[in-house]
C-alpha cells in the first residue's frame, strides 16, 4: 500500500522533546508537509495549534538520549523511535524523522527497516555549503567509527547517488586525506584509493578539507569518527567567525550602521551556515527513508529536519539506491515517496 509522503517525526527524541520537535514539525504540517507525530499523546496534545494539528500515533515509551543504542532499542519495541520505524516498515508513513540518539537511531533503522543488499553498514550524509557556491556531500557523518576500505568505497558508491538524487551530474568523489599526494593518508586511506578508483566512480583522488570546501569535489568520503569530527569542527568555527563579527559590529558605530544597511546579506549567510537552518542528516543504506536530526535540535531545525525529508522523498532516493545496488525494486521495500 503506497502512502502519500507521510513522515513520521519521533516526538520524544531530543535534548528539547517533545515541545520543540511538536512546534517545528507543526510548522510543516501547516505549509501542506504530511507529518505525523509519534510519542506520548498525554504531552503532545497540549502542544498542538487549535487548528489543522498534525494526527498523533501514541507510543508510550522513549529512548533517552544517553541510553545504550542496542539495549534500548531491543528492549523498546513501544518507544516513539521503534514505533515510527515500523509505519515507514508497515507503509503507514514514509519516511523517519528523529532528533534522539543517533545510534539508537541507526540500530532501529537497521532493525526495522533492513539494509539494502551490498550495503554493509549505512551511513550518515550530511551537506556542507561549499565556497564556490555549490554543496559538498559528506559522508559518513558519525554512523561507523571504524571502517574496512571496501565499506569507504560503499559509502562512496552511496554518496554519489545521493548527489545525483540532489541534481548533480557525474558527481565528483573525494577521498578525505591530509594531503592530495597518493602516498599521503593513513593505513585505511591508502588502502582505499585504489579500491575506489576501481569501483567505476568519478573519483578525483585524495582531498583535503579546505581543498573540499572550496570545491575539489561533490562527495567526500571519510569514516564516521572523522567525519563528525569535522562537521563539529565546521559548526564551531561557524559559531565563532558569528560571535567575533558581532563583537567588531557592535565596536563603533559605524559598525552598528553598516550592519543594518547588511542585514538581508547576513541572513542569508546565516541561512547558509547555520547548524539548524539545515536541520539534520540523511542515514544512507536502509530499505526506507531516515533523516537524523541535531540531538539539541529547536524548532527550526526540526522544521528544516521535515522538510529534508520531504525534499529527499521527492527524489526518490532509497527507491534509486535499491535500484544501483540489487539492479530492481522489491515489493517488500518501504515506500519513500508518494
Amino acid at each position: 500500500m503506497r502512502t502519500s509522503g507521510i513522515i513520521a517525526v519521533d516526538a520524544m527524541g531530543g535534548d528539547h522533546a517533545p515541545a520543540e520537535i511538536v512546534a517545528g514539525a507543526c510548522r510543516a504540517h501547516a505549509e501542506g508537509i504530511p507529518v505525523v507525530l509519534v510519542g506520548r499523546e498525554a504531552e503532545i496534545r497540549p502542544l498542538l495549534p487549535r487548528r489543522n494539528a498534525p494526527p498523533i500515533q501514541h507510543a508510550p515509551d522513549a529512548v533517552g538520549m544517553g541510553d545504550s543504542a542496542v539495549a534500548s532499542v531491543r528492549r523498546s519495541e513501544s518507544s516513539s523511535l521503534r514505533v515510527a520505524m515500523r509505519m515507514v516498515a508497515d507503509h503507514r508513513a514514509d519516511a523517519v524523522v528523529s532528533c534522539g540518539n543517533t545510534g539508537a537511531v541507526l540500530v532501529a533503522a537497521v532493525f526495522d527497516l533492513g539494509v539494502i543488499e551490498g550495503v554493509e553498514r549505512p551511513a550518515i550524509g550530511t551537506v556542507l555549503p561549499r565556497a564556490d557556491g555549490g554543496r559538498l556531500f559528506l559522508l559518513d557523518a558519525g554512523a561507523n567509527v571504524d571502517c574496512r576500505p571496501e565499506q569507504l568505497v560503499t559509502f562512496g558508491i552511496l554518496g554519489s547517488a545521493w548527489a545525483e538524487a540532489n541534481g548533480v551530474r557525474s558527481p565528483r568523489v573525494g577521498l578525505l586525506s591530509n594531503g592530495e599526494e597518493d602516498g599521503k593518508g593513513n593505513t585505511q586511506v591508502r588502502a582505499t584509493l585504489p579500491l575506489l578508483r576501481e569501483s567505476g566512480l568519478a573519483v578525483v583522488g585524495n582531498v583535503e578539507p579546505s581543498a573540499a570546501m572550496e570545491g575539489a569535489c561533490d562527495v567526500l568520503v571519510t569514516d564516521g569518527f572523522v567525519g563528525n569530527v569535522l562537521l563539529k569542527a565546521a559548526e564551531g568555527a561557524v559559531t565563532t567567525v558569528v560571535q567575533l563579527l558581532k563583537q567588531e559590529i557592535r565596536r563603533y558605530p559605524t559598525g552598528i550602521l553598516g550592519a543594518w544597511l547588511l542585514r538581508g546579506a547576513f541572513r542569508r549567510f546565516r541561512e547558509r551556515v547555520a547548524w539548524d537552518a539545515h536541520g539534520g542528516a540523511v542515514l544512507l543504506g536502509t530499505r526506507g527513508l531516515v533523516v537524523v536530526g541535531h540531538g539539541r535540535a529547536n524548532a527550526n531545525a526540526v522544521y528544516q529536519a521535515v522538510r529534508l525529508a520531504h525534499r529527499t522523498l521527492s527524489a526518490d532516493l532509497v527507491h534509486g539506491l535499491v535500484r544501483r545496488f540489487e539492479g530492481d525494486v522489491r515489493d517488500d521495500a518501504p515506500a519513500d515517496a508518494g
